[in-house]
């Protein structure tokens, strides 16, 4: 039954993709940002649904499942402080830049704004590989829940590429609109079965304080596991979302500038009421399946509901977690795709591009990304949350590109490419070392990598912009005018 009941909730979703077809205008802008048309209430549903993936639902349970309460203030009071301000001082003016010179990827301004092809190409390059681990968050979380959900009758592989195909369809078919109807639907039904998961579970536990109340001790207490400084230096981890191409995206389709106010005032609202549950059940999880070891507990949240809540409860609570990892899968694919299109096709390609050329091209790429994304999936088994932080961490250290395109004049291009490449170097140094560690710190003091990326990447593009030449005054009238 609870099989039958995802499979409806994924059938739902493609008519609703379907139906968004019908709005669609056939252009190159509808299909990649959606004719800048959007409203409020799905700005912040996409915004918020986009960003909470399975490491908010699955990766945040497991985490909270080895490590305690200090989870929640790890990643989700760090990301209702940032990702807000964000919004304020960086996203209202992307979008500005975008509606005024019809901006449709980053990699486009940025190109635009320090006078370099190189540039742009460096930066795709980039995006794309970091993009790829936080794809298969997706990925391995459909399948590893799917497995769960129906003891093992479904393998993981099968999962994934029941979500891949779902994703697929209606990205391909409706674009940035049918995404965004897509993410605002899977939005809602991940944070009300998010909400109605805890309340049944930690029912059939007896009441939250009986079942709190058999938690290691140590698991309540933030100090246990957490050090000052890591919690401090994660502050740095939610500046990714300043450069995330999916979330630029986003940032474009928005109607107009207001738009942006209740995304800003009510994210961290949203934030919240879906990552409270999870740290709490993932520490219950202790409880009723204890002695899960490394990984093991990504799926503890899976594993709790069916023990608590089997049949035709499993399967609606299944469908939210679904929900939550379909609505980032495809905002990321189609971010791929469209720079692909706009910045190495359209960008390199001599002859004229028309704009049904320009759609079908996205989704040939949105495609292979996919199926790419999918294959490597069935081969990578690291832990979802780690896996996550990863990836936060090469768009954190990217995060001062876009304040020097936004607020310093004097930046210039071989400033930027020495920052990025001191990203590249320092991210594969700790990658390569230290990525299989559980709640690693540089130092071991506690100071998280993206912190010293952020820092790193700040001194390094300041000091070789000041050496080198500034873009020319008409660039500088353009964008700062």
């Amino acid at each position: 039954m609870s099989l039958a009941i995802i499979f409806i909730y994924l059938a739902a979703v493609l008519v609703l993709g379907a139906l968004s077809h019908k709005l669609f205008r056939n252009t190159g802008e509808d299909y990649f940002v959606a004719s800048r048309t959007i409203n409020w209430f799905i700005l912040l549903m996409t915004l918020f649904g986009t960003n909470m993936t399975a490491f908010s639902i699955l990766g945040a349970s497991g985490e909270a499942y080895h490590r305690g309460i200090g989870v929640f203030a790890l990643m989700a009071s760090s990301s209702a402080i940032v990702i807000p301000c964000i919004f304020l001082f960086i996203g209202t003016r992307l979008w500005r830049l975008g509606k005024r010179f019809g901006y449709v990827t980053q990699v486009q301004y940025f190109r635009d704004r320090w006078e370099s092809d190189g540039l742009g190409l460096l930066l795709f390059v980039v995006f794309v590989l970091l993009l790829i681990p936080y794809l298969l968050i997706g990925v391995m979380g459909g399948g590893g829940t799917l497995a769960t959900l129906t003891d093992s009758q479904i393998p993981q592989w099968m999962g994934g590429l029941l979500i891949c195909a779902v994703v697929l369809c209606y990205v391909t078919y409706s674009g940035m609109r049918g995404t965004a109807w897509v993410n605002t639907f899977q939005t809602l039904v991940f944070m009300t079965l998010g909400g109605i998961t805890f309340f049944v579970i930690t029912n059939r536990m007896g009441g939250f304080s009986n079942a709190i109340s058999k938690v290691d001790t140590s698991l309540l207490m933030q100090a246990e596991y957490i050090k000052p400084l890591e919690l401090l230096t994660y502050l740095c981890v939610p500046l990714c979302v300043g450069m995330f191409p999916h979330i630029f995206s986003h940032f474009l389709t928005a109607k107009d500038v207001g738009t942006f106010r209740y995304a800003i005032i009510l994210y961290p609202v949203c934030i919240a009421v879906v990552w409270i549950p999870s740290v709490l059940l993932g520490i219950l999880g202790n409880v009723d399946v204890p002695g899960l070891q490394g990984a093991e507990a990504n799926n503890v949240l899976i594993q709790m509901i069916s023990m608590h809540a089997p049949g035709i409860l499993a399967g609606f609570l299944g469908a939210g977690v679904f929900a939550a990892i379909m609505s980032s899968l495809d905002s990321q694919s189609l971010a791929i795709g469209s720079m692909f299109t706009h910045d190495i096709v359209g960008h390199y390609r001599r002859e004229a591009f028309s704009e049904r050329q320009r759609v079908w091209v996205g989704r040939l790429f949105v495609s292979g990304v996919l199926c790419v994304t999918y294959l490597i999936s069935l081969i990578a088994t690291p832990s979802i949350f780690r896996l996550a932080v990863w990836s936060f961490t090469g768009f954190a250290g990217l995060f001062p590109i876009v304040v020097a395109a936004l607020f310093w004049q004097r930046s210039t291009k071989h400033g930027v490419f020495a920052a990025i490449i001191s990203v590249i170097l320092l991210w594969f140094y700790f990658f390569l070392q230290n990525w299989q560690t559980p709640g690693y710190s540089v130092g071991g003091i506690g100071i998280m990598p993206a912190a010293i990326l952020v820092a790193v990447s700040s001194v390094v593009l300041i000091i070789v912009s000041l050496f080198t030449k500034p873009p020319t005054l008409q660039t500088l009238e353009k964008f700062f005018n």
